[in-house]
């Protein structure tokens, strides 16, 4: 990834991570699961972090491992919405994020929230789980983010799961 910069290379990472946790891939019989895809893309980024000591990379192997924690998780992206970004008391960003349960039984969700400037460069990475939403119900929770920012910035979902 030498030559891609951080934006580049972050954002290979994130596209690993996002397809391996949403269960993109092959289409053959013995093709891993997403929850064993998300962890090999953890492991990919881990990789990269190690290499370059880079924070954001670490953040984006964080949220890898944690997408492979929602084991049989289904595309949830349509089901959630964030709220304002704001940066609290030690310059991290937090944004709310409301879940909303279509499914007729409990559900848990994992979330990933990219945080941006208002260039669209990747700043952090994190993934919030709001555990045992009711059935046709909502949840709530906070992302806060890794690292101290400053400036605009942004949120949107990179990923989320249902499980």
């Amino acid at each position: 990834m030498a030559g891609l910069g951080r934006r580049g290379a972050s954002g290979a990472v994130l596209a690993l991570v996002m397809m391996s946790a949403a269960g993109c891939g092959g289409g053959s019989q013995n093709s891993p699961t997403p929850a064993e895809q998300a962890a090999s893309a953890a492991s990919a980024a881990a990789s990269l972090a190690s290499r370059g000591g880079d924070a954001l990379a670490s953040a984006t192997a964080e949220a890898g491992r944690r997408l492979a924690e929602a084991k049989g998780g289904l595309n949830a992206k349509d089901q959630v919405s964030l709220g304002a970004v704001t940066l609290d008391g030690d310059g991290r960003a937090t944004t709310s994020v409301t879940v909303r349960n279509t499914a007729s039984s409990a559900k848990s969700f994992a979330v990933q929230v990219n945080f941006t400037d208002g260039g669209g460069n990747l700043l952090d990475v994190v993934v919030l789980t709001v555990d045992n939403v009711a059935a046709h119900a909502s949840g709530r929770g906070t992302a806060r983010g890794n690292r101290k920012l400053h400036g605009e910035v942004r949120a949107d979902v990179g990923t989320a799961l249902r499980y």
